[in-house]
């Protein structure tokens, strides 16, 4: 669990322990690593994430529930232009077990999480969730052309007309053949 200074650990004691009770929370928190991949696509390190959740509390422990939205940054893997100024928003839903609950008697320790100390850390529970909602091929525009093969040119930037003459090595001499009877 991570310190309790953290703003991605949530303190529950005021819940309780009864079924039913519920709270609004609403916060920023740092990235403390890079979401994903940097270079392809990630939310980057130190980026704040906009967590709106609500802590439910049930008979086996406390259902997280909520959203979170983060900046990303990463490049088009088709034409390889900066991606930024974008944001992704997950949702998520996590039960925390209480400890000796049934829940946490009847399940492996990574099965499920668990409260320690009454605190909840969200912190694992929103990178799994964006980690997952990131494209795995991210594109700067859904019509990204992407770059020309022979010169790496855009092709957003090159026009219609751009074109490179390759001609099949197995009609080269022909080619060679008539334009030298052209020239004559």
């Amino acid at each position: 669990m991570s310190e309790r200074k953290s703003p991605w650990v949530i303190d529950t004691r005021d819940l309780g322990r009864r079924p039913g009770l519920s709270r609004q929370v609403h916060r920023e928190a740092p990235t403390s690593a890079a979401l994903g991949v940097e270079g392809v696509i990630a939310v980057p390190k130190g980026a704040e994430v906009e967590l709106d959740v609500l802590l439910e509390s049930v008979v086996e422990g406390v259902l997280v529930s909520g959203t979170a939205v983060a900046p990303v940054a990463g490049e088009c893997s088709r034409c390889l232009d900066p991606i930024a100024d974008e944001e992704i928003e997950v949702e998520f839903t996590e039960l925390f077990a209480y400890p000796d609950s049934a829940t946490d008697q009847t399940t492996d320790s990574d099965e499920i999480a668990r409260l320690v100390d009454d605190l909840v850390d969200l912190e694992p529970v929103v990178r799994d969730a964006a980690v997952l909602a990131l494209p795995s091929v991210p594109l700067c525009t859904p019509d990204c052309a992407g770059l020309c093969p022979e010169c790496g040119v855009k092709w957003a930037d090159a026009g219609p007309d751009h074109r490179h003459e390759s001609i099949d090595p197995r009609w080269a001499a022909l080619t060679e053949r008539f334009s030298t009877d052209r020239d004559e």
